[in-house]
């Protein structure tokens, strides 16, 4: 006996990313994120117009490394920068004016301050691609109508299909305690 074929023409039901909240404020919002903390829930995400420092808190965020990033690149580019003005001046093309000797560091300050500048700002901008995953041109979220209100005035939360806790009806069931405006099923 054959195993029966796949139908690759049968419907199928898209996987489950999570669950969505839709809240009308951000105190809600911050509710709602330390409740699911409390429950025991540990891989969920907030979404909300402007950055909201409670529910990173409650979210777990890590602190970040933009910090360290620019400091390295900007020490990097200061340190570039003035060694190339001791070698071109010093050694490599040497010029006697007024008796200065030929490293004269005060003069090299403005170009090391110019590249410690540049290069941190710069390793900043693309530190800051590399660690949120950017460009990222599709996320499941966008899969739910609501979700274009999250940069105007909703605040959502969204526990992912991924956490150990997750089961899709007990997970509904919590986030009603919550008082939501709505809850969606976010589809793969």
């Amino acid at each position: 006996m054959t195993a029966p074929a796949h139908d690759p023409y049968a419907p199928s039901t898209p996987a489950v990313y999570g669950l969505m909240a839709e809240y009308e404020t951000a105190d809600a919002l911050i509710s709602a994120t330390r409740q699911a903390r409390q429950a025991g829930y540990s891989h969920m995400d907030g979404y909300s117009p402007y950055p909201i420092g409670e529910v990173a808190d409650e979210l777990g965020f890590p602190r970040s490394e933009i910090g360290a990033i620019m400091f390295v690149g900007g020490l990097c580019g200061a340190t570039f920068g003035f060694l190339v003005q001791y070698y071109l001046n010093g050694i490599d093309y040497p010029l006697n004016i007024g008796g200065k000797p030929y490293f004269s560091w005060p003069m090299f300050a403005v170009i090391t301050w110019e590249l410690l500048v540049l290069t941190a700002s710069v390793s900043g901008v693309l530190g800051l691609f590399a660690l949120s995953g950017l460009p990222q041109f599709y996320h499941p979220v966008f899969n739910v109508p609501q979700f274009e209100r999250a940069s105007q005035d909703r605040f959502f939360l969204v526990i992912e299909a991924t956490d150990p806790q997750f089961d899709l009806t007990q997970t509904r069931t919590f986030l009603a305690t919550t008082s939501p405006l709505s809850i969606e099923e976010v589809p793969e």
